[in-house]
């Protein structure tokens, strides 16, 4: 086969944000396909927080990606060639076993079959319909459990899941408070998704917002972040709240850890506060779409979608996810889409 294989491998450890050297993108021949195994052409790369976390050499739910492998990442492609029963060329797919490259030769036992949603773009598998409006639902509707009437309060609030997931909460009639980066996020928070007010952290203070706009404390935090701002909104739970957390993005690149807080009020204040994995969700995924799907449709839910493009620059594109200079989900185009 003369296709030549474009991939990024990992050289080093990155010690902040991603710099020059730490990942090395090359030319590679594509591999036999073998029985069981499918060639898949690349057409969308996810950039989601957790790669960053996957290049360090540190405990995490998964293993670190070794020094010399492709990048591990989320794709969605077209089966190009198969040796399996379960797949054929043509087929719309999705793996995590291919990673940050053109083409991946994979096992059919780590791919999925992807099925368009009616009325909806191809990239909604990867975002709304995908593992991303999965995390939103679940953290919200198996962690927190809102009732109504209660406050939550959403950290990146305008990213990918934070959106979803105080859309999500609103429709279960609670109060929901977004903490974005910036005015026009903000606005987008509370004009088009609906949200009940917004924190721009970048301008006011976390806390003292918190206290103007929560001033008998909150019930439910759905935590991305980390750091100074979950410590804000952590010290104004109320007696018997929940909290759910989704991830901690401000130590993804940090060189030291940043401010916890005081796990002393877990007790005083009999907090519920739970980590989860989306990947847990797996097998419930039908519940998502029962409980998504019509929200999508009568517009309840709203959702976008940053699509840079070319594999080339998914460095600087995943660098986006730190400077917040994206909205919604975070993709990379790195070959066309299929015909319908």
């Amino acid at each position: 086969m003369d296709r030549v294989n474009r991939q990024w491998v990992l050289r080093q450890r990155p010690k902040g944000l991603i710099q020059d050297g730490d990942l090395e993108l090359v030319d590679a021949p594509i591999p036999e396909v073998k029985d069981s195994e499918v060639l898949i052409r690349t057409v969308y790369l996810s950039l989601d927080p957790t790669n960053r976390t996957w290049m360090n050499d540190a405990e995490g739910y998964l293993p670190a990606v070794q020094l010399g492998a492709v990048m591990r990442g989320l794709t969605l492609g077209v089966v190009e060639e198969s040796k399996s029963d379960r797949f054929k060329a043509g087929d719309i797919v999705t793996t995590a076993a291919g990673g940050w490259s053109h083409y991946a030769v994979v096992p059919d036992s780590t791919v999925s079959r992807v099925h368009r949603a009616p009325g909806l773009p191809l990239t909604a598998n990867m975002s709304v319909m995908g593992m991303t409006g999965m995390t939103a639902w679940f953290g919200v509707m198996d962690v927190l459990q809102p009732k109504a009437g209660e406050t939550i309060v959403i950290s990146a609030a305008a990213g990918a899941v934070g959106s979803i997931a105080g859309q999500v909460a609103k429709a279960q009639g609670a109060r929901v408070i977004g903490i974005a980066g910036g005015p026009e996020k903000c606005r987008w928070l509370t004009e088009e998704l609906g949200f009940d007010a917004a924190i721009d952290y970048k301008n006011e203070d976390v806390g003292d917002a918190l206290d103007r706009l929560a001033p008998d404390g909150v019930e439910m935090n759905f935590e991305n972040v980390g750091g100074d701002i979950m410590v804000s909104v952590f010290n104004r739970l109320k007696v018997h709240a929940r909290m759910a957390v989704c991830g901690l993005i401000s130590s993804y690149n940090a060189t030291r850890m940043p401010p916890s807080p005081n796990l002393g009020r877990l007790i005083t204040h009999r907090i519920r506060m739970q980590g989860f994995l989306v990947m847990d969700y797996s097998p419930r995924v039908k519940e998502m779409v029962v409980g998504l799907g019509p929200m999508l449709a009568d517009g309840r839910v709203q959702w976008k979608v940053h699509v840079d493009d070319g594999l080339e620059g998914a460095l600087d594109s995943l660098n986006r996810l730190f400077t917040g200079d994206h909205d919604g989900k975070l993709l990379v185009r790195v070959s066309e889409e299929p015909a319908e």
